[in-house]
């Protein structure tokens, strides 16, 4: 299940949105006051109330400066699993075929962005559409030693 982030030209995307804002509030009312379970709610991209703070470090960007960046399309990928298998297998798949993969039933699932891990998350349905809840944040410094080892 692959999502492109460039893909926003359908006419319904504010009702898409009210649905999963409205999931999202139904998941945190029904989480009896634990905010540790509850997905914060984004109705929109916002930038920093003043992203071109200078603070001493010589920077010459304009306050428009995040702004150039939040438009940029990004590749969102959601991962089930892998596996390998020789061409002859790949050769000899047909409907309703199962192709086992190396995760586990229930395991998270990746978030890849651009094909680096960034988060883990669990599929959700509203309204007949998939969508993933994320579970875990994948941290810049775990994220580092991920891409030095591979």
């Amino acid at each position: 299940m692959s999502t492109d982030a460039s893909d926003t030209t359908t006419p319904s995307t504010d009702s898409v949105s009210d649905d999963w804002a409205q999931a999202l509030g139904e998941q945190a009312s029904a989480s009896n006051g634990s905010s540790d379970d509850s997905a914060p709610e984004f109705d929109s991209v916002t930038a920093p109330a003043n992203p071109s703070a200078n603070n001493g470090s010589g920077s010459s960007g304009g306050p428009n400066d995040i702004q150039m960046v939040l438009d940029i399309p990004v590749q969102l990928t959601v991962e089930l699993g892998r596996t390998k298998v020789p061409i002859k297998y790949i050769l000899q798949l047909a409907q309703g075929s199962i192709v086992e993969l190396d995760a586990l039933a229930g395991e998270p699932m990746d978030v890849l962005i651009n094909g680096y891990l960034i988060a883990q998350g669990e599929v959700v349905v509203v309204n007949e559409k998939f969508g993933i809840r994320l579970t875990d944040i994948v941290t810049p410094s775990e994220r580092m030693r991920r891409v030095s080892r591979g």
